[in-house]
Formats: structure tokens, C-alpha cells, sequence
């Protein structure tokens, strides 16, 4: 349906309030999911934010990429094997982490805004040292546990006018590289930075009350409610270490954090910009 000219414009009367509250803050989105494997969503993420960047957001984006970690230690006759639902990674499949998220993925996503009008940058963990981690377990190899963000590299970014677009590889002081769990690195980014906001992308609507029922969606949670979630078994499985996240970025500073469904187009635009918003906020 074609909007008329009036009603784009009450549209975008609707969205000043909340321009206003999110201009010059830093918002994190975490990036991953169907939302990066679907080529035509992609390019909308991408534009979404190149919009929040336009209307003055600090937008810094963080990614994964295990779809295409797979898919590429596949080409070269790899099996990939999981562990309590982490990628054992050894340091063939940590050089395929590295190569995949600071190399490909990173610089596509980079290139697309780039198209798009906006300006970003591209980072991984390894720039400046950016993110620091140690070893989180021997079952996991060189799977990371972060002990230290710098944000400086982040910062100098965002001060020139860049979007950092980061991926999630750590390093530590002994030239070893690390796979870092996507979520866990958004948050801990998203927390020293002081974010106004963390927007996790996934493939779910948000927290239901009944996983198979998108209409049961819980709005608002507050973090001293997640412990009986888990208990009572509406958040469960994969859900767990990604709420973990969430309270973790509340603690350490951030003052919300949206649970949405990446796999609707401009989903980011809604949960920011409109009244209703689309998934679960985390306060």
C-alpha cells in the first residue's frame, strides 16, 4: 500500500520523540541469525542502520558468523563438532574463525552500509587489543573467556564518524586468537561504553510464554525475574546463555536491552523508533 504524502510525514512526526532520545547515544546491536544468512535482509539491516547513523545514533554493530564458519571448514573437509553448544575449536578451525569473521563477513557487511550511504569501519578483537580473552576451557580449545575490553579503538571510530562494525575474535599476549560467543562480546562491549541501549537479533520473536506461540510474547522483563524464567522453563536451551548475556549488559551498566526477531525486515527501526516495538526489553 502506497502511503501518501501526509502520512509519511505524520510517520516521521512520530518517530521525533524517539529520535531525540537516542541521538548521540550508543546503541549496540549484536548481529547474527537468519537476519546475516538471508541476503535481502541483510542489505535491510544494513540500511536500518545506516538510518539510525543519519538521524545521529551511535550505532556500533557486532557480529558472528557460524553458518559461515561451518559452511567453510566444510570446503576444506572439516567436521565441525559442538560441545554443550559451543564449537570445539582447535587452531586449524580457529585460523578458518579468524579468516571467516575479520575477513569476509566483516568486510561484506562494511562494503553493504557503505553502498548504502553510511560510513563504517571494519574491526575484530585483535585491533588494539580490543578484546583480551584467556582460555575458557581445554574441552572447547581455543574458545575464549573475555578478560578485558578496550574500547579505544571503538571510541577513536565513532569520534571520526565511522560505525565500527566488530567481529567477535579475542586475542591475549601470547599471539593466540580466540573465538568469542558473539553475545557475550556485545554485552561486555555494550557495558563499557555505557550503551543506551543492547539490541540482540535472533530467530525467535523475543520471550514467550509459550515458545510456539509468538502471541504470548513477554514485553518487559525485569533481570530479577530471570532466574524464575529458567526455572519454570520459558526461557530454556539456547535461550539461557543469551539472557545471561542480557542481565550481564543491564549489570554492568546498560539500561535496556531488546530481545528481537531479526528475521523481520526493519525490525531494528520498530523496536527503537515506534510506540509498540517488536520483541522483549530487558530492564
Amino acid at each position: 500500500m502506497e502511503l501518501t504524502n501526509a502520512q509519511r510525514a505524520s510517520v516521521l512526526i512520530h518517530a521525533l520523540p524517539y529520535i531525540q532520545k537516542y541521538y548521540n547515544k550508543v546503541v549496540v546491536v549484536k548481529y547474527g541469525g537468519n537476519a546475516m544468512v538471508n541476503e535481502d535482509l541483510k542489505n535491510k539491516v544494513m540500511r536500518d542502520i545506516v538510518l539510525l547513523q543519519l538521524i545521529g545514533v551511535k550505532v556500533v554493530l557486532v557480529h558472528g558468523g557460524g553458518p559461515e564458519i561451518t559452511e567453510e571448514l566444510n570446503k576444506i573437509g572439516k567436521e565441525s563438532k559442538f560441545v554443550d553448544g559451543l564449537r570445539v575449536t582447535d587452531k586449524e578451525t580457529a585460523d578458518v574463525v579468524q579468516m571467516v569473521l575479520a575477513g569476509k563477513i566483516n568486510k561484506s557487511l562494511v562494503n553493504i552500509m557503505q553502498n548504502n550511504g553510511g560510513k563504517a569501519i571494519g574491526l575484530c578483537g585483535i585491533d588494539g587489543h580490543m578484546i583480551e580473552a584467556r582460555q575458557m576451557d581445554e574441552k572447547w580449545g581455543y574458545v575464549g573467556e573475555i578478560t578485558d575490553i578496550n574500547a579505544e579503538p571503538i571510541l577513536d571510530v565513532l569520534e571520526k564518524g565511522y560505525i565500527p562494525v566488530i567481529s567477535t575474535v579475542g586475542c591475549d599476549s601470547e599471539n593466540n586468537v580466540y573465538n568469542i560467543n558473539a553475545d557475550t562480546a556485545a554485552a561486555r562491549i555494550a557495558g563499557v561504553l555505557g550503551a543506551e541501549c543492547l539490541i540482540s537479533m535472533t530467530d525467535i520473536a523475543g520471550i514467550c510464554e509459550d515458545p510456539k506461540d509468538p502471541d504470548t510474547l513477554i514485553k518487559i522483563i525485569n533481570v530479577s525475574e530471570a532466574p524464575q524464567l529458567i526455572k519454570r522453563g520459558i526461557i530454556s536451551g539456547g535461550m539461557i546463555p543469551k539472557i545471561d548475556c542480557c542481565v550481564e549488559a543491564i549489570r554492568r551498566g546498560v539500561k535496556r536491552v531488546f530481545i528481537i526477531d531479526g528475521r523481520i525486515p526493519h525490525s531494528i527501526i520498530v523496536e527503537m523508533l515506534t510506540n509498540e516495538g517488536i520483541g522483549t526489553m530487558i530492564v
